[in-house]
C-alpha cells in the first residue's frame, strides 16, 4: 500500500510485509538506542507482562512512573496497579453498581489512567506508532522530528515516548483543549516551540491536518497521524483486546452465566475500537461506537462543536473498521460535562452517597474516569437500555484518562451553568437527566447500507484531501484486510527482537 502522500513524506503502512527499508537510518536508530541503553519491549510483552524478563521488572523499583525515564517503557501495559508501580494479575477496572447506572447489565470500565508518564492509554499507541519505523529504518532519532497530531492525550504520549527514546517530539493540538494538557506539555517538551496550537477545540481535527501538511514540507518532520496509523489499530487489537478479555474472565468468576455482550468506545482515532474486533472474534461481542451528539458524523453525516475532549470528529478515521461496527450511539457533551461536575464535587458526591445510597468507595473510584470515559459510560447505559440487556449481559468500555485532567473544565462548566452556586438539588437534576434519564435515543443499529454510508463518508477525507488511493481506501471494506493486519504482529515482534539484538551487541562491544 502506498503512503498517504500529503500527510507525511515517509509514512509507513503495516499493510506491507515487515522488512528493513533503509539500513543506514536503521543503523542510526540502533546507535541512538545504544547510547541511551534502551531495549524496546515487544508487543507480545506489552500484551502480557508475564513475558517480560524479571530483570526489567525489577529495574523499575526505584523509577518514578511519571518521570522521563526509558525504564518506563516496561510499564506501557494495562497491568499497572493504582500506584502505577506495582504489577497486577488483572488490569485495573471498575464494575459500576446498578444503583449508579440504573440498568441490570453490569458495566465494566477498564482504567487507562494506570499508564505511566501521561496517565492515559494513548502512550501505548504512541509507542506502537514510533517503534516499527525505528526497526525498519524509517525514522532517525538523531535528526528527524516526530510530529504528533491529536486533541490531547496522544500527542502527550508521543512527546513522552520521543523524549525517552532520544528524539524530538512535536505536539500539534487545538488551542481550546484543557489547561492541564498544555501544563503537562510545557514540562515535557525540550523546546517550547514544539507545542503547536491550532485553531478551535475538540471538533477541529481538519485544522490539525492542515498544520501537519504544512509541517510535512520539511522532510525532517515525520507525521504520526493516529487517525491513519494502522499501528494504533494493531496495538489496541493485540493489547487492549486481551486486557479486556482478562478482565471479563475475572468478572465471569462471579457469575458463570455472564456473556460479553458488547464493547463500547467513543470513536476518537478508532484505535481503541480495534479491541472490539478482538473481542468479537473471541466472544461474538457487539461493537458500539459512540460520538458527540453535537457533531453526529456517523449518525447523520453531521458537523458541529462539542467538548467531549479526546474523541475527535467530522471525519471517519482511516483505521476504523466500519464494516465490523454494529451500533452507533450519540452522547451529548452536556452529559459528560455535567457528570464531571457531579462526580468531581463534594456536593455531588454527598448527594450520590447520602441520597442515592451508592457505596462511597464506588463514588470515589469515579475519580479515575475522565470526560471521554464518562461519555463511554453514558453510551453503555443507552446501549443496555436499547438492547434490553439483562443481568447476565456484560457491557465493557474504557476510560482513557482520569478526572485529574479536567479540573479546569469542571471550573469552567460550573461558572457557565451554575454562576450562583452548585447545590444538592442541582446534583439531583444532573443525576435524573443524564443517568436515570439516559434514553435510548440517538442509537442506530447498523444495517449493511448504514455501514456502507459511514464507510463512504471517509472518502472525502482520505482520498480527496489526504491523497490515499481509491484502491487502498476500498481494501478496508473486507475483513480479510483487517485479519491480515493482525497476522503481521509476530513478524513485527521478530523485527523488534532483531533490532534489540543489534543494540545489545553494540553495547557489549
Amino acid at each position: 500500500m502506498r503512503s498517504a502522500g500529503k500527510l507525511g513524506v515517509r509514512r509507513m503502512s503495516l499493510l506491507i510485509e515487515p522488512q528493513i527499508v533503509d539500513r543506514t537510518r536503521r543503523h542510526a536508530a540502533i546507535e541512538r538506542l545504544r547510547q541511551i541503553g534502551v531495549r524496546l519491549p515487544t508487543w507480545r510483552e506489552l500484551a502480557d507482562p508475564a513475558e517480560i524478563e524479571q530483570k526489567y521488572v525489577q529495574s523499575l523499583a526505584s523509577v518514578d512512573p511519571n518521570s522521563p525515564n526509558a525504564a518506563n517503557l516496561w510499564r506501557l501495559h494495562w497491568f499497572n496497579g493504582p500506584d502505577q508501580r506495582s504489577l497486577i494479575d488483572v488490569p485495573d477496572h471498575l464494575v459500576l453498581p446498578t444503583e449508579l447506572t440504573g440498568v441490570k447489565a453490569p458495566i465494566v470500565v477498564l482504567l487507562g489512567c494506570r499508564f505511566p508518564m501521561i496517565g492515559a492509554h494513548k502512550v501505548l499507541a504512541a509507542y506502537a506508532c514510533l517503534v516499527p519505523r525505528l526497526v525498519i529504518g524509517q525514522f532517525d532519532p538523531a535528526s528527524d522530528r516526530a510530529v504528533w497530531p491529536s486533541t490531547g492525550n496522544y500527542c502527550r504520549g508521543g512527546v513522552a515516548i520521543s523524549r525517552i527514546l532520544g528524539c524530538r517530539g512535536v505536539a500539534v493540538l487545538p488551542a481550546g483543549m484543557s489547561r492541564e494538557r498544555f501544563d503537562w506539555l510545557q514540562q515535557w517538551v525540550t523546546n517550547s516551540n514544539d507545542v503547536i496550537r491550532t485553531p478551535g477545540t475538540e471538533s477541529n481535527v481538519k485544522e490539525i491536518y492542515d498544520k501537519c501538511r504544512e509541517l510535512s514540507q520539511d522532510k525532517k518532520n515525520v507525521i504520526f497521524n493516529q487517525f491513519a496509523e494502522f499501528a494504533n489499530y494493531l496495538i489496541h487489537y493485540h493489547c487492549t483486546g486481551r486486557a479486556l478479555d482478562r478482565v471479563f474472565r475475572r468478572v465471569k468468576q462471579d457469575n458463570n452465566r455472564f456473556r460479553l455482550a458488547a464493547f463500547v468506545s467513543a470513536t476518537g482515532s478508532a484505535g481503541t475500537l480495534a479491541a472490539g474486533d478482538w473481542l468479537k472474534r473471541s466472544h461474538g461481542t457487539k461493537i458500539a461506537a459512540a460520538e458527540a451528539a453535537e457533531c453526529p458524523t456517523m449518525l447523520c453525516n453531521g458537523y458541529g462543536e462539542h467538548n467531549i475532549q479526546g474523541i475527535g470528529d467530522k471525519h471517519i478515521p482511516l483505521i476504523h473498521n466500519v464494516i465490523n461496527t454494529d451500533v452507533i450511539i450519540g452522547v451529548s457533551d452536556a452529559a459528560s460535562d455535567s457528570l464531571n461536575l457531579l462526580f468531581g464535587s463534594e456536593i455531588g458526591r454527598r448527594y450520590l452517597t447520602a441520597r442515592r445510597k451508592i457505596d462511597p468507595a464506588a463514588v470515589r473510584a469515579l475519580d479515575d474516569v475522565g470526560i471521554s470515559g464518562l461519555a463511554n459510560i453514558v453510551a453503555a447505559i443507552k446501549l443496555a437500555k436499547h438492547l434490553e440487556y439483562g443481568s447476565d449481559d456484560v457491557v465493557m468500555t474504557v476510560a482513557t484518562d482520569s478526572s485529574a485532567l479536567y479540573a479546569s473544565e469542571r471550573e469552567r462548566f460550573l461558572a457557565r451553568c451554575y454562576p450562583d452556586g452548585f447545590e444538592e438539588v442541582n446534583a439531583g437534576e444532573i443525576f435524573a437527566r443524564h443517568i436515570e434519564g439516559a434514553a435510548d435515543d440517538r442509537v442506530l443499529e447498523l444495517r449493511h447500507l448504514d455501514r456502507k454510508r459511514i464507510f463512504n463518508l471517509g472518502y472525502f477525507t482520505w482520498v480527496e484531501q489526504q491523497s490515499i488511493s481509491v484502491e487502498d481506501f476500498d481494501r478496508r471494506k473486507h475483513q480479510e484486510f483487517w485479519q491480515a493486519l493482525a497476522d503481521s504482529i509476530p513478524a513485527w515482534d521478530r523485527l523488534i527482537e532483531e533490532f534489540n539484538g543489534e543494540v545489545s551487541s553494540r553495547i557489549a562491544a
